[in-house]
């Protein structure tokens, strides 16, 4: 099999390459750049999955970054093991015929307990008296000690959260040559999500986003010379594009007014308790799914959809089978906002009863998608608690502002203008414009059998 690197630039679009990118701008002169129509929900975990099985959430069973987990009653997202992912991975079938075969896995979701030989995932450490340290894991275990002597620490508070930054892209580029270098797998997935902070907060303003798009660049051209000076096959692609956005759509408070949410109140604050509440959505940026417990509420519930604004899609079990979303952990309708607008998860009517880790960068407690996490209400605040924890004191870093209208950009809808389409780059022909999201798993292998 002939060694491939896949190279997935979150974020990366046609329309952002240019004067700002001037390597990828020259280096795609001699390659074949196509677009990759959006698939739903056009978000991180479910397209990578897509590409890795070939296979559309129905089969493969990632139906968002989370879900409504119907057995133990809870929302969760950002789960890590693979074996969530329904369907065989690309590494698998190529073990299957190359026993030679070898897979470095550098990020990509789902990245933990597969049959993948090498790979590196975000895993902090969560300490007795609350602290979260940056941490990551690894396949062998032994590589996470090799990359940190020689990187550092994996920059995780640079990976996510007010203080994400190139570093983290970085740093995983460099991980993933050093890897290779030890190991020398025949395919590596690298995954670069630098793009995606600063679409997200500055939507495609150029003023604010060029100096990171030339950071991206940077990265790019060091790894794609690495990989070309082993004679690699080169492909670089994008999960989605991210378009301009100025309408935040908070349906669960639409629910609550409804008397659809059960809400509990513990030590003053607001909570929503979903096993209890008649009807909740789960929202994740331009894609949500409504779970109703109680079937008397359903036309209810589609009426208020219906009535109200920014949603473009409503799809029912129909919808959901056409576009190949039909499967138990789907909500029982699936919601596409409109080009402008996306979902937040908001529950609470009054600021003051917010639950304490909606002003915290919490991906796993809360009940949805919150990418104001990207930004800081107070840099004073933030200095003081980290002098707390310098200091050994307990705190809690409450830093993230509760206001919605700072994002400028989204992704998840598959209703998007060409130009922010995801992208696929590669040294072959592709005798079609526009390829399928489920077309990028047989481009690899493609790729690895030539």
């Amino acid at each position: 099999m002939k060694k491939t690197v896949v190279i997935d630039v979150v974020g990366l679009s046609s329309n952002l390459i240019g004067k700002h990118t001037p390597f990828l701008e020259q280096y795609i002169k001699t390659k074949k750049l196509n677009n990759i129509t959006p698939m739903l929900p056009a978000v991180t975990t479910a397209v990578q999955s897509t590409y890795l099985t070939g296979k559309l959430p129905s089969d493969h069973g990632i139906v968002g970054n989370g879900w409504y987990d119907k057995t133990d009653a809870e929302i969760k997202f950002w789960k890590q093991s693979n074996k969530l992912v329904q369907a065989e991975k690309i590494w698998d079938r190529a073990k299957k015929e190359n026993p030679g075969f070898t897979c470095s896995n550098m990020f990509w979701w789902y990245n933990m307990y597969s049959n993948a030989d090498y790979s590196a995932t975000p895993r902090p450490n969560y300490l007795a008296d609350g602290r979260k340290m940056p941490d990551c894991y690894t396949e062998p275990a032994e590589l996470r000690d090799v990359l940190q002597d020689k990187l550092g620490q994996f920059p995780l508070f640079q990976f996510w959260g007010p203080g994400a930054n190139i570093k983290s892209s970085k740093w995983i580029a460099d991980a993933s040559i050093l890897t290779d270098s030890q190991y020398d797998p025949t395919l590596t997935l690298v995954y670069l999500p630098h793009l995606d902070y600063c679409l997200q907060k500055f939507g495609h303003d150029f003023s604010l986003i060029g100096e990171e798009l030339n950071q991206i660049d940077s990265v790019l051209k060091d790894l794609i010379t690495y990989y070309e000076s082993k004679n690699a096959n080169v492909i670089i692609l994008s999960e989605y594009g991210i378009i301009p956005v100025k309408n935040p759509i908070h349906l669960n408070r639409i629910f609550r007014d409804a008397g659809l949410l059960q809400i509990r109140v513990e030590r003053g604050l607001e909570l929503l308790d979903a096993g209890a509440s008649k009807a909740f959505v789960v929202a994740d940026h331009q894609a949500a799914h409504v779970y109703i417990n109680d079937p008397t509420v359903i036309e209810k519930v589609k009426s208020i959809l219906e009535e109200t604004p920014g949603i473009a899609l409503i799809l029912d079990k129909e919808g959901k089978q056409t576009h190949g979303l039909d499967h138990e952990r789907a909500g029982d309708f699936v919601l596409v906002a409109e080009s402008q607008s996306w979902f937040t998860y908001y529950f609470w009517l009054d600021d003051a009863l917010a639950p304490d880790y909606a002003r915290c960068v919490d991906i796993h407690k809360k009940p949805g998608y919150d990418p104001v996490e990207m930004f800081m209400s107070s840099k004073p605040r933030a200095a003081y608690k980290l002098l707390r924890k310098k200091a050994g004191f307990r705190y809690i870093m409450d830093v993230i502002p509760l206001d919605a209208n700072l994002i400028k950009g989204s992704h998840g809808s598959i209703n998007t203008p060409v130009e922010f389409h995801p992208v696929l780059i590669t040294d072959s022909s592709i005798n079609q414009e526009n390829i399928n999201a489920t077309q990028v798993y047989d481009v690899i292998w493609k790729a690895l059998n030539l």
